[in-house]
């Protein structure tokens, strides 16, 4: 089975929200740059899925992650887990994050092609 390599690098936390006011009521809302990378994700996830004829996990399912980073800025690879569990959720992945048991790997530098790859199993037992 191939991974499935997402470009660039997930939005931590930090910057996956901002504050606003709606109606009246202060709320944390996703960032436009959050957005468009939930739905490339979610898109490219969808893509892998249809071509490794991966069905949606309903237990544990072991993430297996390899972070490519673009330059030697200190950088938290757990900073990325949150939203890169809830796109591939929303992808249809496996069924619910919960199950997700994500296991960092490696990280590395390369400059010219940052980016994640993602190994997926399916737990039996």
């Amino acid at each position: 089975m191939s991974r499935l390599i997402l470009p660039g690098l997930a939005p931590s936390v930090n910057h996956m929200y901002r504050n606003a006011m709606v109606r009246g009521r202060r709320m944390r809302i996703k960032t436009e740059v959050a957005e468009r990378w939930f739905a490339d994700t979610i898109l490219r996830a969808k893509v892998w899925q249809r071509g490794n004829k991966w069905s949606t996990a309903t237990g544990k399912v072991v993430v297996r992650l390899w972070f490519y980073f673009p330059d030697k800025r200190r950088r938290d690879t757990h900073n990325a887990l949150k939203a890169l569990l809830d796109a591939l959720e929303d992808a249809g992945l496996y069924e619910d994050d919960k199950m997700a048991l994500p296991q960092i790997i490696d990280f590395e530098i390369d400059r010219k092609n940052p980016r994640i790859e993602i190994e997926f199993e399916k737990m039996t037992g």
